[in-house]
């Protein structure tokens, strides 16, 4: 954890002294035309904008190479909603790395000022900002989230491992609005987690599970 922690420190003081905050642009690892594979809008027709940047540094992250946002080219807001119009996807989700390392006011703005439906996956991390349709929060007990994300919350989706892993997803439910959905979803690479998440689920049917489909259909 000190590792982590660390990290985390020297990572915001470069990102901090490099980003500049009032940017007509965003450094982006990818966007990509597919579906959703997670939560309530499982199977959806999406356009992903996946950012860099993330100092939260989970040890089970899958998209590692997005958390230094100097490793990845920029690009403009008017290109982001041009390339997603191009698509016409039912909704547009914003991802990362962290998204909220950065302000999403105009891109989401501009999203939706073209009919554009905007979602948001974050770990909560950092001050909420956009505008949003949905908010898909999954927090982490690496950097818990800012409290100006819970009120936005639509599903909460936290990542079990093992079974301690359920006292931080009560406490984090605790925090969200009563109709948001709750899911747990199992770390992929540790099979037994799945079971521990069917047994809780079982006794407790405030909670829903979440697979990740796209990974058992081998898509992105």
């Amino acid at each position: 954890m000190l590792a982590v922690d660390s990290y985390n420190e020297s990572y915001n003081e470069s990102y901090n002294e490099s980003y500049n905050q009032t940017a007509t642009s965003l450094p982006i690892v990818e966007t990509f035309h597919s579906v959703q594979g997670e939560g309530a809008w499982t199977g959806t027709n999406a356009f992903f904008i996946r950012l860099a940047g993330c100092d939260v540094g989970c040890w089970f992250c899958d998209t590692k190479q997005s958390w230094n946002p100097k490793r990845h080219p920029h690009q403009t807001f008017d290109e982001l909603v041009q390339a997603a119009k191009m698509v016409n996807p039912a909704i547009v989700v914003i991802t990362g790395g962290e998204p909220l390392m950065h302000d999403l006011t105009e891109l989401t703005q501009k999203l939706r000022a073209q009919g554009l439906r905007t979602h948001l996956e974050t770990s909560g991390a950092h001050p909420f900002s956009g505008e949003f349709d949905w908010v898909t929060l999954s927090p982490k007990p690496f950097k818990s989230p800012h409290d100006s994300v819970y009120a936005h919350v639509n599903e909460l989706k936290a990542v079990i491992a093992k079974s301690e892993d359920f006292a931080w997803a009560e406490q984090q439910a605790q925090q969200i609005p009563e109709s948001a959905i709750r899911y747990l979803q199992p770390e992929w690479s540790r099979s037994e987690s799945r079971s521990l998440i069917f047994e809780y689920i079982l006794q407790h049917p405030e909670w829903r599970m979440s697979l990740q489909t796209h990974k058992l259909l081998g898509i992105q």
